[in-house]
């Protein structure tokens, strides 16, 4: 394959994801959901702390906010990494605790997002310190 077509690949594989993308933006605002008008997230902890501090953190409620640097879906339930100011941490998401229209968002979600997560924290049965969604806000 020459020099051009690797060009024009890349650049119609670009397009294509443009496109996808601005589709979901069109619509979330369709629907209401525009994330460029939250403006405000109101954080009560970040990873670094929730992870370092736990026993202060068990069972409470947690509010905080980062970019989704990966997404497992698994039917009902889904595991994403959330970024912060302090490092990252592990979110459960299940369609039970956040409702079937946000689970359905969150599923259309892309990695890179940003997202406002309200829940409490827990371990998995694996040992590692998450956060139980009860109610994911997409920022941006």
């Amino acid at each position: 394959m020459g020099e051009q077509q690797k060009s024009n690949q890349t650049e119609q594989d670009l397009n294509h994801v443009l496109k996808a993308r601005r589709d979901k933006l069109a619509e979330l605002q369709a629907a209401g959901k525009d994330p460029f008008q939250i403006t405000k997230y109101d954080q009560t902890a970040h990873s670094a702390d929730i992870k370092d501090h736990y026993a202060e953190y068990d069972g409470k409620e947690v509010s905080i906010a980062g970019r989704i640097m990966s997404k497992r879906v698994m039917g009902k339930a889904s595991f994403c990494n959330i970024r912060d100011l302090q490092g990252t941490i592990q979110v459960y998401v299940a369609k039970d605790a956040i409702g079937e229209e946000s689970y359905a968002d969150f599923k259309k979600s892309d990695i890179g997002d940003i997202y406002g997560v309200e829940g409490f924290a827990f371990r998995t049965k694996t040992g590692e310190v998450s956060i139980h969604a009860e109610k994911m806000t997409l920022l941006s």
